[in-house]
């Protein structure tokens, strides 16, 4: 089977902070991120002052419907059961040199929008309420290089503006390593099989796969003008194929939410899965790809996060066992 090649522009930046206050992390900081970005887009973006989008007539032609609701265009051929498509962005913090990063990953159209997800992002730290109590003042905006990813450039100016580097598409990937590759989930995965979450018991790599095949399509067809179409039951027979050492947990976190108003459990599986790299040789670029997209549920709250490696091991033994 030859390898599958989608084709998805992804921007990557990184936005540093320092702290105004001594103030603790929050637990699961990603959620608040992702919270206090969609109360400063409404504030920036919406025009009608309406306090939810439904019934909105400016859904289709709103910089904050399409970033943080995202709703299915008018004629959509695909998700035609959900409500909304996948937002076109993730976030996840990490520690940085002024304080904490945030690192975001834009997607496809979504990458027009930087200038107003970072203005959002530096109103919603600076607000009276922070990031989860904390209050940050924005120290400076990086971008990584479409052809390597650990070149930072910085592409915030003087005067306040942004110069963003250009984004190549996706059309050309990494070789797959011959040997043994790890992959690190370094945020809670929760992806689901007939409805239930997959647990350390039951995991099965096509379940983490079969969520990022779809994931993926998913971006390119609502957010690219390059839909990623391939023969999908070909590509998950190969997966379903493939076997896996996986050291897996159960990491258990909640969640507030605004909707429910109540604490939600909003655990998933942390922990290594190691593959071949001649099994995952077909399917490579999309793995490869998936560490900028994450996999699973709350990718946007930065959960699903994973990177690769490749393990120096020793060529195996020639002789009998």
């Amino acid at each position: 089977m030859p390898p599958v090649h989608p084709v998805l522009t992804i921007g990557l930046y990184a936005l540093d902070f320092a702290n105004t206050e001594s103030h603790p992390p929050p637990h699961f900081a990603g959620n608040h991120w992702r919270g206090a970005l969609g109360h400063a887009l409404r504030d920036l973006a919406c025009i009608t002052g309406a306090r939810t989008c439904e019934g909105c007539r400016q859904t289709h032609a709103c910089a904050y419907a399409y970033l943080f609701e995202t709703p299915l265009p008018a004629g959509s051929q695909k998700m035609r059961r959900y409500d909304r498509a996948p937002h076109p962005f993730t976030l996840r913090e990490t520690i940085g040199p002024a304080g904490v990063r945030l690192v975001m990953s834009l997607f496809g159209r979504g990458n027009t929008y930087l200038p107003l997800m970072v203005l959002a992002l530096r109103r919603a730290a600076l607000s009276p309420r922070g990031i989860g109590g904390r209050r940050m003042t924005l120290e400076m905006v990086c971008q990584a290089r479409s052809d390597q990813a650990h070149i930072w450039t910085r592409i915030d100016e003087a005067a306040g503006t942004l110069a963003p580097l250009a984004i190549v598409p996706t059309h050309h990937f990494p070789d797959c390593p011959c040997g043994i590759v790890e992959l690190q989930l370094l945020a809670p995965l929760r992806v689901k099989r007939d409805g239930q979450l997959v647990t350390v018991d039951n995991f099965r790599f096509a379940d983490f796969f079969g969520n990022l095949l779809r994931r993926i399509s998913m971006l390119t067809y609502f957010h690219t003008e390059t839909p990623f179409e391939t023969d999908f039951q070909s590509v998950m027979a190969q997966a379903r194929g493939i076997p896996c050492d996986a050291t897996l947990k159960w990491t258990e976190q909640t969640r507030h939410s605004s909707r429910q108003k109540q604490k939600m459990p909003f655990g998933g599986l942390a922990g290594t899965i190691r593959l071949a790299g001649t099994d995952i040789a077909p399917i490579w670029p999309i793995l490869w790809l998936g560490q900028y997209t994450h996999a699973g549920g709350g990718t946007t709250m930065g959960l699903g996060h994973y990177t690769l490696a490749s393990l120096s091991l020793p060529p195996p033994s020639l002789e009998p066992a």
